[in-house]
């Protein structure tokens, strides 16, 4: 990845170390205890790729939550999508730039790298790669000649790293699979969900859309033997029971989905997920959030979410192990009150650091969103939660890097 600036990973890396004692086991039904507040790290909205391209030509020129467009640099901002490095750093997703396909073609779409400081309390940028498809691989007529990817081409919203070192990426537009080298080349042709179509699919000619816009693969699982994708839609498909989201198996040794098939039920139909992550082969941490910031915010939920649906009501059973909205900060941790929350319109990104510790980092929209502060652009809060309960995770996943 190109370097930014190089900072002391070894702090984060330290920071990022949390022994924490045993709890009972996560085989326990019901939902659990609050989840408490342990690191805070920010980076600010308005941090910039230094050098880089000018971004938000099509914004106008108002001010957004203070700030005015067009930026002589792209927006280091949006996260979707989050990894663990081996080093203390992570990988996190950019998504399609500013909201919708019109407004984002001069958005170039990137995988950044970051570091937590939890000892400054920054997040610190180290580098990054954009999405390119230099040999062709897309089918279609991209934004830029040079076939650098932008916002225009793809919503990329979720991401999953292969035991090769490549990444598959969950995409909003068609929906699609996409498959890129280290490098951020892309390397296989997109490969569509059958059945479901997206408005912004180029593909779909005259079939009828059948997914609402920005509601393709929100979040995307790895098996813990790597053999599988579990792309999780953000949107009901039409002629589905209203609020449910299909959760589907790809298989990664044919490059094809397997058919294979299960149901999210969401609390309420005007929700939508964030991310999803395995735990073990049949369970998955998801994020769960309405549409509400600041003021307006409720629901900012993860579940542990299990497919082997033991009520047998058609539907991964869920277990509510963090309400963001209800945060224990006996410590007042970031200099927050001893309830903190995290009222976010967007939140997309969760990993697990260890058995009892999880990290959540929020897409702010930049400059869109003003969740923390009425009037001011959201930052790119990165929290570490301490769980009520050790997950008993599978012991690749918590090595996973």
């Amino acid at each position: 990845m190109g370097v930014i600036k190089r900072v002391g990973v070894g702090a984060a890396v330290a920071a990022l170390a949390i022994t924490l004692p045993g709890a009972a086991s996560a085989a326990n039904r019901g939902d659990w205890g609050r989840a408490e507040l342990v690191r805070f790290a920010v980076l600010p909205a308005e941090t910039y790729v230094p050098g880089s391209e000018p971004a938000g030509s099509m914004l106008g020129t108002a001010p957004v939550n203070g700030i005015s467009a067009p930026f002589a640099d792209q927006p280091v901002q949006g996260f979707s999508g989050v990894l663990r490095n081996s080093d203390g750093t992570f990988d996190v997703l950019s998504d399609n730039g500013f909201g919708n396909k019109a407004n984002s073609g001069d958005f170039l779409l990137r995988i950044q790298r970051v570091a937590p400081d939890f000892g400054t309390g920054r997040v610190d940028v180290l580098g990054g790669l954009n999405l390119t498809d230099p040999n062709g691989k897309v089918p279609f007529p991209l934004t830029r000649p040079d076939r650098v990817l932008t916002g225009s081409d793809f919503d990329v919203e979720s991401i999953t790293r292969t035991a090769d070192g490549t990444y598959w990426i969950g995409d909003e537009f068609g929906p699609y699979l996409l498959h890129f080298d280290r490098a951020g080349r892309l390397l296989d042709a997109p490969v569509p969900l059958p059945g479901v179509f997206a408005p912004e699919n180029p593909g779909r000619g005259t079939t009828p859309s059948n997914l609402n816009s920005s509601k393709g693969f929100e979040g995307m699982a790895q098996s813990p033997d790597g053999r599988f994708l579990y792309p999780l839609l953000e949107g009901t498909v039409a002629g589905d029971p209203a609020g449910s989201l299909r959760f589907n198996e790809f298989d990664l040794t044919t490059a094809a989905y397997t058919g294979r098939r299960w149901t999210y039920q969401l609390d309420a139909p005007g929700n939508a997920i964030g991310d999803a992550i395995a735990v073990d082969r049949d369970r998955f941490l998801i994020i769960e959030r309405d549409n509400g910031e600041g003021a307006t915010a409720v629901t900012k939920k993860i579940y542990l979410a299990d497919r082997r649906d033991r009520d047998r009501n058609g539907q991964l059973d869920k277990t509510l192990v963090a309400d963001l909205m209800d945060i224990n900060n006996p410590k007042r941790v970031g200099g927050f009150d001893k309830r903190f929350t995290f009222p976010f319109q967007t939140i997309e990104d969760v990993v697990i650091l260890d058995d009892r510790t999880i990290a959540v980092l929020n897409d702010n929209n930049f400059p869109s969103s003003a969740g923390r502060t009425p009037g001011k652009a959201d930052n790119n809060e990165f929290i570490v939660l301490k769980l009520d309960r050790d997950l008993d995770a599978d012991k690749r996943i918590l090595n996973r890097r």
